[in-house]
Order: C-alpha cells, then sequence, then structure tokens
C-alpha cells in the first residue's frame, strides 16, 4: 500500500512545478512595472527641468524654475513699477445739480375766479409786480360794512367817554363800549389781509415759468399758478466724501463742468453743512455761481471738482497694482528677487494711478503685471515694459 501512494503523489508534485515558475514570473514583471512607475511619477529625472548634466548645469531650454518646460526652479515673468515722487493735485471729484437762488410755487390763498392775469411766461418780473387777481367783490363789501360798523362804535365811544367823566355810568360800561370799538377796528384790518391776497405780486426780482391758468378760472387755496425763479446767480449742491470735510473751506473755488456742453465755469463755495450725512457718509457742500449770461439752468447735472491743495512728492503707482482686500489694500513688491506682499494705505485715486499715503516709499519696485502668476516668497524675473 505505501508503494502505491509515492507512485500516485511523485507525479503530480512533477505536474505543478511549471506553474510555479510562470506564477513566479507574472509576479516579477508586476514589481518592476511598479518600481518603474513610482520612480516617473515621484523621482523624475533631474534633466527633465531642474539640474542635469554634469557639474549642475541647467538643460538646454531649461533654467530657474524649468524655463519653458515649467519645472520647479522657474522664475515668474513680470512687469514692474519703481515708486518715485511726483507731483499731484489734490482734486475731490464729484457730481452736483444746479438750484436757483431763489425758487417758489406761486399760489392762490384764496378760493374764487381769476379776474386779472399778468403772468408771461419765462418772462422776468420785478419783486412787487402784480400777477394775478382773485374776485374780491365780497372782501369789499365786508371792508365797507366793517367801516361803517366802526364809525358808529367810535361815536359811542365818544358818548360813554362823556358819561363816565360825568360819573353818570360806571367804568365798566364805558370799557364794553370801547373794547367794542377796538374790536371792531381789528376786524377791519383782518378784512383787509385778506383783500390783499386776492391780489397774488411777485415776492423777489425772476423768471417766471409755466402756466395753465387763464381770466376766468377758478382757483381754490393751494392751486398752483406758476413757479418763480431767480437763476442769476445760481447755486451748485454736491457731496464730498467725510474723509475730506475737514480740507474744504469756505471760499473754496470749484470747477464746474456742464453735462449737456461741456462747457467749464468757476463757482465759489459759501456754505457747509454742519453735519456729515450719516448714510452715505459725504459732506454736503453748496457753492455760488454768478450765471450772468443764463449759461447753467437750475435743474442741470454738474460735474465738480474742488482744489484740496498740490503735493510735489506724492508717491502715485499704477491702479492695477493695487490689490484690494478685505482688510484695506495691498502691493507686490520684489525684493532679492522674490516677491514680497505689503501692506499700503490709498489716498486720492483716478482711473490710471492711485496714491499711497502709507507702507511705500521711494524707490520701492512694485509689480504691476503678473501678479496672478506669483505667491509670497517666488523667484520673479522682471522684463521690459
Amino acid at each position: 500500500m505505501q508503494t502505491k501512494e509515492k507512485e500516485v503523489l511523485v507525479p503530480e508534485i512533477e505536474e505543478s512545478r511549471p506553474g510555479r515558475r510562470i506564477l513566479w514570473i507574472v509576479l516579477t514583471v508586476a514589481a518592476i512595472a511598479a518600481a518603474v512607475f513610482i520612480k516617473m511619477r515621484y523621482f523624475p529625472s533631474p534633466t527633465a527641468g531642474g539640474k542635469g548634466g554634469p557639474g549642475g548645469k541647467s538643460a538646454p531650454g531649461g533654467g530657474g524654475r524649468g524655463g519653458a518646460g515649467g519645472g520647479a526652479g522657474a522664475k515668474a515673468p513680470v512687469q514692474v513699477y519703481v515708486v518715485q515722487a511726483t507731483n499731484l493735485s489734490d482734486q475731490v471729484a464729484a457730481t452736483g445739480s444746479v438750484l436757483a437762488d431763489e425758487s417758489v410755487v406761486i399760489k392762490s390763498e384764496l378760493s374764487g375766479k381769476i379776474t386779472s392775469l399778468n403772468i408771461k411766461e419765462g418772462q422776468p418780473v420785478k419783486k412787487g409786480q402784480l400777477l394775478f387777481s382773485i374776485n374780491a367783490d365780497e372782501a369789499q363789501a365786508a371792508i365797507r360794512k366793517q367801516e361803517y360798523n366802526i364809525k358808529l362804535f367810535r361815536d359811542q365811544e365818544k358818548r360813554q367817554r362823556t358819561l363816565l367823566d360825568k360819573e353818570y355810568i360806571s367804568a365798566q360800561e364805558y370799557e364794553q363800549a370801547n373794547n367794542q370799538f377796538l374790536t371792531a377796528q381789528s376786524d377791519l384790518q383782518a378784512l383787509r389781509a385778506t383783500l390783499d391776497r386776492a391780489f397774488v405780486r411777485a415776492p423777489f426780482d425772476g423768471v417766471l415759468g409755466l402756466t395753465t391758468a387763464t381770466v376766468g378760472t377758478y382757483v381754490s387755496p393751494g392751486s398752483e399758478i406758476t413757479t418763480l425763479s431767480r437763476v442769476r446767480p445760481v447755486k451748485i449742491d454736491f457731496a464730498v466724501p467725510g474723509r475730506f470735510a475737514n480740507q474744504v473751506r469756505v471760499g473754496d473755488v470749484v470747477s464746474v463742468t456742464d453735462e449737456g456742453t461741456n462747457k467749464e465755469y468757476e463757482a465759489k463755495v459759501y456754505a457747509i453743512d454742519p453735519q456729515i450725512d450719516p448714510v452715505s457718509r459725504t459732506q454736503p457742500v453748496r457753492a455760488r455761481y454768478a450765471n450772468t449770461n443764463n449759461e447753467l439752468r437750475p435743474g442741470a447735472y454738474v460735474k465738480v471738482n474742488l482744489q484740496l491743495g498740490e503735493s510735489t512728492d506724492a508717491l502715485q503707482i499704477p491702479t492695477e497694482a493695487v490689490i484690494p482686500e478685505a482688510s484695506g489694500y495691498s502691493v507686490y513688491t520684489v525684493k532679492n528677487g522674490k516677491m514680497a506682499p505689503r501692506k499700503v494705505k490709498i489716498g486720492i485715486r483716478s482711473d490710471k494711478v492711485i496714491q499711497i499715503t502709507d507702507g511705500l516709499s521711494i524707490g520701492d519696485t512694485v509689480i504691476q503685471t503678473g501678479i496672478l502668476q506669483v505667491k509670497p516668497g517666488d523667484a520673479v524675473r522682471i522684463i521690459k515694459q
């Protein structure tokens, strides 16, 4: 029995040897492939873009961060601006509106029909000139009636005074008669004031606006008849940012540009609001322009430039070099061939340049273009503009 078992096992061992050889070959090939992959993926050849060849020299076409190959040592190309002192006109630009020096809506104070109309639309009028009148027959009749009453009460007061002097009546009786007389006089003054309101006159020199009223039009108290405006001079209303509030002075000259004609005029500041607007954080300012030839019309939109001073040593850099951040502003500078961020404070700005009030000095090199390609500590390569 033992001999037969050996004869059965020996052939099985002989048949399994070729399968084991194939398995070992497959495993060996897989291990080599894995090693090659790891080498190529995580340990690239030095000649791929960094140092290569004897002596650590860069391979052709490479350099720095990999040159054209984009390796780890390539320097990002940037354009820079060297900070220097410049002349700066300290100006504040704002938008404004033109207002009439005086303006009022002419309204009726009484009810009645218009009996006369002296309104020539768009024409100048003088102070006190009659504009229109309202039917005042009732007021005039009431005045005549009251004048008759006053004559009667005056006579009664004289008789009562004579009786009082002779002590025929008491002082109280005389006071009643005298009070009646004085009250009648007061009523007459009220009636005359009402009559005056029936004749509407210009409150100041100015130019009349348009009207829809005609003779015979029935009006009520508050009915708008026309407008009256004084347009020589005119006022210019504008506002400056709150940070410039302490630099604006009464008497400052402002440049006013009409949006419609692009013509420029000079106005003078005559009033400054004592409070900064809490909503817009701006300082309301008002200037006056003579407007001798009616160049500016009330209601027009204008651009205003306020000259606050001039500096000869201001630091200004291109607008695109300033990076706005949540906590303020910063710029990217070049120091020892590497990028270094720096916090700055800005002042006056325009479309092309921004004033730097803190954070930079004369001679500093600021990155102007290529900002998105670098991060702190990166080596940079300065290219000419």
